[in-house]
């Protein structure tokens, strides 16, 4: 049991380092271009990959603090406040819309610089319901568990469009929350008033489930090795 736990540690330990060079090379990437151009343009990049970072921050908080999973009421809290920050973690595809053909730095260049970003804010966002399903695995039964992030990602692709396109942001549940849940209603009881709405949260809902399930099928199948021993055997 002893050497489990401790593997256990080690694969949060390695995802923790390779996630912070990541994010740590998407910050290099914004830097270097603020100082070859003179210009902060991208630098709002940065603090969409905190804002992405945070539904992992809580989840892998929860991995490392067993005490944490035992108890109900901080494993709701705990859910509620990763559900609010996760659309944060597709948000960043959404940055594309800022790629110009006309810029003093190359579009190639611009648009790696984007997915970058966008590509470590989606791996903060999968491996954090990665994360939500296995606590879940421990009270409720594999297929619930699968349709549960299946609706997840939609959830998480409206939550894009609301900070998209209204301008909403994660804590303006706290700071607005009567004109939140006003324009949340408002779409909600009037569907087909707001077809831009519903069409964006239907399209990168299923986007956002093909990544999801292609990362997932991906893990599945194990490091290289291990199919050449299956062969060899």
């Amino acid at each position: 049991m002893r050497i489990f736990k401790g593997l256990r540690k080690a694969d949060h330990l390695g995802e923790a380092v390779f996630m912070g060079i990541a994010a740590f090379l998407c910050v290099c990437f914004s830097v270097f271009r603020c100082l070859y151009l003179g210009s902060r343009r991208f630098l709002f990049l940065n603090w969409n990959l905190f804002l992405a970072f945070i539904p992992w921050g809580l989840t892998t908080f929860a991995k490392w603090r067993p005490a944490v999973r035992k108890s109900k009421f901080i494993l709701v809290l705990l859910f509620l406040f990763w559900l609010l920050f996760f659309p944060n973690a597709p948000y960043i595809l959404t940055d594309l819309f800022h790629l110009r053909l006309r810029s003093s730095m190359s579009i190639w260049f611009d648009a790696l610089l984007i997915l970058s970003f966008a590509w470590t804010g989606l791996l903060f966002g999968f491996l954090s319901l990665w994360d939500i399903e296995e606590i879940l695995l421990r009270r409720i039964k594999r297929i619930y568990v699968t349709l549960i992030s299946m609706a997840l990602l939609f959830v998480g692709s409206f939550g894009v469009y609301l900070g998209r396109y209204l301008r909403w942001n994660s804590w303006d549940i706290v700071v607005k929350p009567f004109r939140l849940f006003s324009d949340i209603g408002d779409r909600v009881m009037k569907p087909a008033e707001y077809p831009g709405a519903w069409g964006m949260t239907l399209f990168m809902g299923v986007f956002l489930n093909m990544l999801y399930w292609s990362f997932r099928l991906i893990k599945r199948r194990g490091p290289p090795e291990d199919a050449f021993k299956n062969t060899a055997g």
